[in-house]
């Protein structure tokens, strides 16, 4: 019977676990919509399309995260631990589908514009770079959280990433060649929001939805967290209008 239980309470905490708490039509059109949107304008092979899916998905992905910041937090931060728990538990799980698949969206879109309007020379070593930069950081800050840095799993899952990361950079590494520092500047704040949204802020997401969904959830855990992440937020945002002036600069360079 223990074990029946446990299986049960594992089950609840993986994916669709989540996406039930999300409300599953929420989450498979957080998910869903952005993606298929971005794969039509990439089979289309439109410019224009593709701009669209990429401003459009960083609209709202910069959007949301300043709302956070600089609306939610601020209001959530005047309220109980017990309230703002109960909100966090309610929010988090539809914003672990929407905000990764929006920043996924927006950046993959941003490089593939780059490259194809000839404003990313040199970019096998740099796309290598970011890589490494964003990879390796972010397993090491899902480790921590989880406590799980010593975990074969983990270790297992490094151990990848370090070699694949490192055996595209050592076979990019020799065409090296300096890109616009335009585009320096916007693979610099592309690693940090990476590292920030998928190492940090990701898994507190999970984090908050184990113990919503735990026999004892710890209160002041998910209220801490959850107020983190809306700082957090706010930080991600104010990041992304620093890529705007970047991106307006890279758009009127000529190589």
């Amino acid at each position: 019977m223990a074990q029946s239980t446990a299986d049960r309470v594992e089950r609840k905490r993986g994916i669709g676990g989540l996406a039930k708490q999300a409300n599953p039509a929420f989450a498979v059109g957080a998910v869903a919509v952005p993606l298929i949107a971005f794969a039509g304008a990439l089979a289309s092979g439109n410019i224009r399309a593709l701009t669209y899916v990429h401003v459009m998905a960083g609209v709202l992905w910069t959007g949301i995260d300043l709302f956070m910041g600089l609306v939610l937090g601020p209001v959530l931060g005047g309220q109980e631990p017990e309230a703002r728990a109960d909100f966090f538990a309610s929010f988090t799980p539809k914003m672990t589908f929407l905000m990764p698949t929006l920043a996924t969206v927006t950046i993959s879109g941003g490089i593939l514009l780059a490259l194809r309007l000839g404003k990313f020379p040199n970019a096998d070593p740099w796309l290598a770079i970011l890589t490494a930069a964003t990879l390796i950081p972010v397993i090491l800050l899902i480790g921590y959280q989880f406590d799980a840095l010593t975990d074969p799993k983990t270790l297992g899952i490094l151990g990848v990433a370090v070699v694949g990361s490192g055996a595209y950079l050592v076979t990019t590494l020799p065409a090296f060649a300096m890109t616009s520092w335009w585009m320096v500047a916007t693979l610099g704040i592309v690693t940090l929001l990476s590292v920030q949204g998928f190492g940090v802020i990701l898994p507190g997401e999970v984090r908050i939805y184990r113990q919503v969904v735990s026999e004892n959830p710890d209160v002041d855990l998910v209220s801490e967290i959850g107020m983190r992440n809306a700082r957090l937020g706010g930080l991600q945002g104010l990041m992304q209008l620093a890529i705007v002036f970047v991106m307006v600069g890279l758009r009127w360079w000529t190589p």
